[in-house]
């Protein structure tokens, strides 16, 4: 967290008692699963009708997809790990560790995915993804053979590389307001 106690440093965060009630109610409601409120909630509340844009594709990429929830997590820790975005690290790390039941994992994927103790068909996904993120222009057929070779659909591969992109915008978001992980996430699924 930031040292002034804010979600964020480069920009003013809103109070949550000033914000839209369909706001207040998201952070209320994620506050009350997570048992504190992540910092990127009130930080992205400094444009409602962005956060509102956010939180709705974020939602569709998790809940309607081919993936599971640890290969979202998966893909979120190396594209941000690729990006070295303090905050999606630290809060989809976290993430990682509880939806893998591995507490190094998170570690492991952010420093080096290649590196990490996954099955080929996640390393795999995880080339894809962050190739996507560091040369888009170099994505061809080849990649998409041998996604399909290890088992993902067209709508899988889709999948997997909409999640890289929206973290892309993600940890650019957390660059720019330089976003601050809470202190909670640091421990959870250790």
């Amino acid at each position: 967290m930031a040292d002034d106690g804010t979600a964020m440093r480069r920009f003013e965060t809103p109070d949550v008692e000033d914000l839209p009630e369909d706001l207040r109610d998201r952070i209320e409601e994620e506050t009350d699963r997570a048992g504190f409120t992540p910092n990127i909630f009130p930080a992205l509340s400094y444009r409602p009708s962005h956060f509102r844009a956010f939180f709705a594709y974020h939602d569709a990429l998790v809940e309607e997809t081919e993936l599971e929830r640890e290969e979202i997590e998966l893909i979120i820790v190396a594209v941000s790990g690729v990006n070295d975005c303090l905050y999606c690290v630290v809060a989809h790390g976290a993430l990682l560790r509880i939806y893998a039941d591995a507490p190094q994992l998170a570690e492991q994927v952010a420093t080096n995915h290649r590196t990490a103790d996954i099955n080929e068909t996640h390393a795999a996904m995880l080339d894809f993804a962050v190739k996507l993120t560091e040369s888009p222009e170099r994505i061809d057929q080849r990649d998409f053979e041998r996604l399909e070779e290890l088992g993902y659909s067209r709508r899988a591969i889709w999948d997997v590389g909409s999640v890289a992109a929206f973290f892309n915008l993600s940890n650019r978001l957390a660059h720019l307001a330089d976003i601050r992980p809470n202190e909670e996430f640091y421990d959870l699924g250790r």
